[in-house]
């Protein structure tokens, strides 16, 4: 199984917010930390701003700031949330489906206990659980240990 890129982006923009502390994190700052498309950072941050995982603070020193504790997000959640309908195979999804297997198979029970035991997994993380090693994590993204950012990562926009 795999997850989309706007889910991993989605990710990782809650792992710098957190790891960025209290201060809002600015999109930019993000995506270059992450050499990433700002457009699919900010898509990402409003879509977890909509969800509720993100605050957003407008102005010249805006940015984004968790909504949540790092231990109140399961990964598991903002995973469903951030993809949607996980359609594996075809007959996953009744509105195309034409698989004339599809009411005696086993093919597709087994391919829906995996997707299952795949989100059980991600159930037992949070966000707080990905961050443990945020010694060595943040200052791969550009910031400072203890969630200041570096000054050199901030610019004027």
């Amino acid at each position: 199984m795999r997850i989309t890129q706007f889910s991993n982006f989605a990710i990782r923009v809650l792992m710098y917010a957190a790891l960025d502390g209290e201060s809002p994190s600015a999109v930019p700052d993000i995506a270059r930390a992450y050499g990433a498309s700002y457009d699919h950072m900010k898509k990402a941050a409003a879509e977890l701003c909509r969800l509720g995982y993100l605050n957003s603070v407008r102005g010249r020193i805006g940015g984004v700031t968790l909504a949540r504790r790092p231990e109140d997000i399961r990964i598991g959640d903002v995973i469903r949330a951030t993809e949607g309908r996980i359609t594996l195979v075809e007959c996953f999804n009744p509105a195309t489906n034409t698989c004339p297997l599809e009411p005696a198979c086993v093919l597709n029970r087994a391919l829906h206990e995996a997707v299952e035991a795949f989100f059980a997994v991600l159930d037992r993380y949070t966000l707080a659980d990905l961050l443990e090693p945020a010694p060595q994590l943040a200052p791969l993204l550009g910031l400072a240990q203890g969630g200041a950012p570096r000054p050199e990562s901030r610019p004027d926009a």
